[in-house]
């Protein structure tokens, strides 16, 4: 089944396409089966996941998220390069001089100002690069996926910061391993030591309670300024080391966290607007009413304009005196008009406030050897129960064995929704039989 809300959605929107093919009558009545075997079994009509294990053909439709797929993957593969090589171009951009701090936080500051604006663009279900994206994607997407562009988008964006951000910050733990990086700070600004560290003590607050270590102290801030005119070292080289644990943890609380957040938000996003698109589908609406409404054989089947189907004017057969069985069909019953043509036949009943086990239980006691007549009402017209009442029969009796239908009438007016259910099922050993006469029905005690 689907595990997912989205796969679910395309899933379910492929059914529905499909199902458009179909003529009304013959979605009700597999539906409205669907849920008549689950109230048997005192459970809630099938889910969605469900009901789509039963009607399809056990393929999840993920045709459409091919595009999104390839898009993910690039994005990733190219923020993952690109992290690696924007930070190999921090550290080497001053040469061997000291790596400017202030570079450092702008590019920090800057990559959190994307991830915010990309997780607003998701939300707000903004499509500023849809013409880019309907062109690189030949394909015409599939309707249910359009309205998710912009959550599908958005997710995409934030695995790929996501990876810039980790290698990034791999890289800079690499070099911090194998080189004597010498990091100091520098502005045009009119700025002075302690405002800076003043700074510097605000950025670092989410560790600084539990990682003092992380926390560059005023002498190191005073210490490491340079500007670009001045000449010599510092008195203590070994210093301009000690500002790379608050470099570490500022990339990993302000770049790599908020992107693993804001990428797991952009997910659930999507889950959640995949569940109400699914929610408003439709098709879904439709699905509870066919689940809900008893299916009818009312012979709308037909092509509008098109004759009805009727059978050949021919004589209808009696109910043979060989019969074997009397199934009376959602308690219609009949039997003394009967008795003189049916003699000892063995009556069983199926249908109606029976359950499935009892009419599976009713097929088995039959006897399929010999002609069955089904006791039905001619008022009312033929269900979906008694059509798969009738294919588990054939199923279970083989093709040979007489099913005569026995309407419970005195004449022909009302048959003709039972005419044209026989002629329709196409079953040469089934057959409908005329109603009882009026005089018989005088005589019955």
């Amino acid at each position: 089944m689907p595990s997912s809300p989205l796969r679910l959605l395309l899933d379910f929107d492929a059914q529905y396409r499909r199902d458009r093919d179909q003529t009304p009558a013959f979605l009700h009545r597999r539906d409205r089966r669907l849920a008549l075997v689950r109230e048997q079994a005192g459970a809630t009509p099938p889910s969605l996941a469900e009901w789509l294990h039963a009607v399809g053909d056990g393929r999840h439709h993920t045709a459409p998220l091919r595009h999104w797929r390839r898009l993910n993957g690039g994005l990733v593969l190219a923020g993952g390069v690109l992290g690696v090589l924007t930070m190999l171009g921090l550290l080497y951009v001053t040469g061997p001089a000291r790596i400017n701090v202030t570079l450092f936080l702008a590019l920090v500051l800057v990559q959190l100002l994307l991830a915010v604006l990309t997780a607003g663009q998701s939300l707000a279900g903004w499509r500023p690069w849809g013409a880019l994206l309907d062109r690189s994607d030949p394909d015409q997407p599939a309707p249910a996926l359009r309205p998710l562009q912009p959550q599908l988008a958005g997710r995409a964006a934030q695995a790929g910061g996501l990876a810039f951000a980790i290698t990034a910050l791999l890289t800079l733990l690499a070099q911090i391993l194998v080189r004597d990086l010498a990091f100091g700070w520098s502005t045009t600004l009119q700025t002075s030591a302690p405002a800076y560290h003043g700074l510097v003590n605000a950025l670092a607050w989410p560790w600084r309670g539990w990682l003092p270590a992380a926390v560059p102290d005023l002498d190191l801030v005073a210490q490491s300024r340079y500007f670009r005119l001045q000449n010599g070292q510092p008195a203590d080289p070994a210093l301009l080391g000690g500002w790379w644990p608050f470099l570490v943890m500022t990339w990993l609380c302000y770049v790599v966290l908020p992107r693993l957040v804001l990428l797991m938000l952009a997910q659930a996003h999507l889950r959640h607007r995949a569940r109400r698109l699914l929610r408003d589908h439709p098709g879904v609406a439709a699905l509870r009413e066919r689940f809900a409404t008893p299916w009818v054989d009312s012979g709308d089947e037909t092509p509008a304009g098109a004759p009805l189907a009727t059978p050949s004017p021919g004589p209808a057969p009696e109910p043979p005196a060989d019969t074997g069985t009397l199934i009376r069909w959602a308690g219609a019953d009949d039997r003394d008009r009967l008795r003189p043509r049916l003699g000892e036949a063995r009556v069983l009943d199926a249908g109606g406030a029976a359950s499935l086990e009892q009419d599976r239980d009713t097929l088995n006691r039959a006897d399929g050897g010999r002609p069955v007549v089904i006791l039905v009402r001619a008022w009312e017209p033929p269900t979906g129960d008694l059509a798969d009442f009738l294919d588990d029969a054939r199923a279970h009796w083989g093709a040979a064995t007489p099913i005569l239908l026995q309407p419970l009438a005195t004449d022909d007016r009302g048959l003709a929704p039972w005419q044209r259910f026989v002629a329709r099922r196409q079953d040469p050993a089934l057959q409908l039989c005329p109603p009882l006469p009026a005089d018989q029905e005088a005589a019955a005690p």
